[in-house]
């Protein structure tokens, strides 16, 4: 069990700004998970494994190859109150769910 956060890489946001995004992202994913999946994918130490994209449009493809695969996800838009404009869409989370399901959507992603 696992969480996938996929992180935009053309915004090229700070590092703090980075982790609570990600954050946001893995928070509202298991808001909206299956209290099963939560329960199991905590007794396996909650992994989370953070990958790159390059832009919106490759994010907004992975959401939708997540949805079509039956995946919680979590597409992050921001508030705008720091670094960058409202409405912008920074990230992405996928699960907690097997690994073999998420894998076959994030498998060829490489790590942040």
């Amino acid at each position: 069990m696992k969480q996938v956060i996929l992180v935009r890489m053309d915004l090229k946001l700070p590092k703090g700004k980075l982790a609570s995004q990600c954050a946001h992202a893995a928070v509202e994913c298991v808001l909206r998970s299956d209290k099963d999946k939560v329960s199991k994918w905590r007794k396996e130490g909650m992994a989370k494994i953070v990958v790159k994209v390059n832009d919106l449009k490759e994010l907004q493809k992975y959401n939708q190859l997540a949805k079509d695969s039956g995946l919680t996800a979590a597409l992050i838009t921001d508030a705008g109150r720091t670094t960058i404009e409202p409405g912008t869409v920074t990230c992405l989370c996928i699960g907690p769910d097997d690994d073999e399901k998420i894998d076959n959507i994030t498998k060829d992603l490489k790590l942040l």
